[in-house]
């Protein structure tokens, strides 16, 4: 046999290999495949199932929350199921109590809404030279459409047809009833976690096969545990912070209702990028629509942005700590995801569940590359 037929490859021998990685490729597009559909099938299901599963993730959000003072408790030889209810009971009187103090400003200014739309408007106008002329153009076109006295009374005469929209108050009615019933749930669920204490970890630990995947799945659990209920409890403790500074200084500068704004400013603060905005955007008008000067009027304005500057610059990174900070590509695709799918509780949960997502990431091999993609 001639020696260049030695150096060829056995066409026998390339068939295999080729056959193997038709093959492999095959199985990883399979994989790959199923994977996406699983995770589509996995958002329609959250979409659907929104009575059922908002409230299981809002009890979650409430008890990992709430887990440190639980811990703290604990060391003081009370069980989990006291503490639990201790800790719902206060939580529950401070909400009452606040919404109770909060709700007759609130309907007051929801009433008026459209009252200061039209102040708004015309403090607008005034800003421009062209503002009276535009209210004497309008004055005088509603001179000239303005009816004669005979029409004036024929249409006082006229009997008048009220049609009342009861479609608006069932929907209103349902919408609360709806509400209710998510906010008992969450009530309920939120007890159960917090009184089981460390038992679904240990149910977790003991449906794992080996003992290699009994310790990931404590270590994971520990370290999502800890880093979700570090991150939601001192991100509160800052927002109630950053809600009595506002309201305080709101309070000094002459703004009315200033602990309505300041707590306002504690629930929007929870929703990174578009929460501040919206609370610096409220309180800029309300400024304007208070004082008679524009640049007095910017003046709240102007101290909310201060203190949320200092909130998110100094405050936060200090507080949460290096190890809970999230790209900020990855929050805002969270943002926007949660909220299509959920609304603003949606929201509201879509830096806690980054979170953990990124803790699962990092602890798992495979996914370790999406957990880099995802921290800061």
């Amino acid at each position: 046999m001639a020696i260049a037929d030695l150096t060829q490859p056995d066409q026998q021998d390339l068939a295999p290999k080729s056959e193997e990685d038709s093959r492999a490729r095959a199985l990883s597009v399979g994989v790959n495949t199923n994977a996406v559909i699983a995770g589509l099938a996995v958002v329609a299901f959250l979409y659907f199932a929104k009575p059922i599963m908002l409230p299981v993730f809002m009890a979650c959000y409430a008890a990992m929350t709430l887990k440190p003072i639980t811990r703290w408790l604990a060391q003081a030889k009370i069980p989990a199921p006291v503490s639990a209810v201790l800790i719902l009971v206060v939580l529950l009187g401070i909400i009452t109590f606040t919404i109770s103090r909060l709700k007759e400003p609130v309907s007051k200014w929801i009433n008026e809404a459209p009252a200061h739309v039209t102040e708004l408007r015309e403090r607008a106008y005034s800003l421009y030279t062209t503002g009276p002329r535009i209210n004497e153009a309008a004055a005088a076109i509603t001179s000239l459409v303005a009816p004669t006295p005979d029409k004036a009374a024929v249409a006082k005469a006229a009997p008048v047809v009220e049609v009342k929209d009861t479609a608006h108050d069932n929907a209103w009615m349902t919408w609360t009833s709806s509400a209710l019933e998510g906010v008992i749930a969450t009530v309920i669920l939120a007890y159960l976690l917090l009184a089981a204490g460390d038992l679904p970890m240990q149910k977790l630990v003991d449906i794992m096969p080996t003992l290699r995947d009994k310790k990931r799945a404590v270590e994971i659990s520990r370290e999502i545990q800890r880093a979700i209920s570090n991150y939601l409890f001192f991100t509160t403790l800052v927002n109630l912070g950053l809600g009595v500074l506002v309201a305080a200084g709101l309070f000094f500068l002459g703004v009315p209702n200033a602990a309505m704004w300041g707590a306002c400013a504690a629930l929007l603060n929870y929703i990174p990028y578009f929460g501040p905005y919206v609370g610096i955007a409220l309180v800029g008008i309300v400024g304007v629509l208070t004082f008679p000067t524009l640049g007095r009027g910017l003046l709240p304005a102007g101290w909310y942005i201060l203190l949320h500057l200092l909130e998110s610059n100094f405050v936060t990174p200090v507080f949460v700590g290096r190890k809970c900070l999230l790209n900020p590509v990855a929050i805002f695709v969270s943002l926007l995801f949660w909220t299509w799918l959920w609304g603003v509780p949606g929201a509201w949960l879509a830096v806690p569940v980054l979170v953990g997502i990124k803790v699962v990431c990092e602890r798992t091999p495979s996914l370790a590359t999406v957990g880099e993609l995802v921290s800061a």
